[in-house]
């Protein structure tokens, strides 16, 4: 794996337990509330490893980190919680569009926390479909000293938890946003089918 896409998946395992602040340990093979399963080989990609980090007082979920790692070598980042509320199924609430503009807004902080500069998203986020699950979406870059990083957001509802999943590459790759669309049409229908 190359240095960049290293920078990559840390981000997104910082991205994805940041809030938590507690030694993870490993997550389980099915997430236990939305019984999405997460097998060594899904849609194309491989696992890498996957992380759970318990709950907090209050009664919220955990959060279930998942990596995968394209044949391409696109990195794949899913992460499941439920924030501490009732989460409605869907893209288009209100739960999921809040939640969807804090979690642009912590990536550009860790981004440029970790170093980064030139983060670029545009200023309104899309709707974009994969399989039958409707998400909110957004791609956003960063310059790292290896070249230009990207990573497409998408959030969804999904069985009163947040499904949060980045796919990300970097310049140097030669991937664009078509072929991580490609990577995410193979994997989130295998994962949510």
């Amino acid at each position: 794996m190359s240095r960049a896409l290293a920078a990559i998946l840390t981000v997104a395992l910082i991205l994805a337990t940041a809030a938590l602040g507690q030694s993870p340990g490993a997550a389980p093979a099915t997430h236990p509330g939305t019984k999405l399963s997460f097998p060594p080989s899904l849609g194309g990609a491989a696992l890498l490893q996957s992380r759970f980090e318990p709950p907090l007082p209050g009664g919220r979920t955990g959060l279930y980190s998942y990596q995968y790692s394209t044949t391409d070598k696109m990195q794949i980042a899913v992460s499941i919680f439920d924030g501490g509320r009732h989460v409605p199924s869907g893209s288009d609430n209100p739960a999921v569009t809040s939640q969807f503009a804090g979690e642009v807004a912590t990536a550009e902080r860790e981004i440029k926390t970790n170093g980064y500069t030139g983060f670029e998203r545009p200023a309104v986020p899309s709707s974009c479909v994969f399989g039958a699950v409707a998400f909110r979406c957004i791609v956003y870059s960063a310059t790292a000293p290896g070249g230009r990083l990207f990573s497409k957001m998408l959030l969804t509802g999904f069985h009163n938890s947040f499904v949060l999943i980045h796919v990300s590459w970097t310049e140097a790759s030669g991937h664009t946003a078509v072929d991580a669309d490609r990577a995410l049409q193979a994997f989130v229908p295998a994962l949510m089918h």
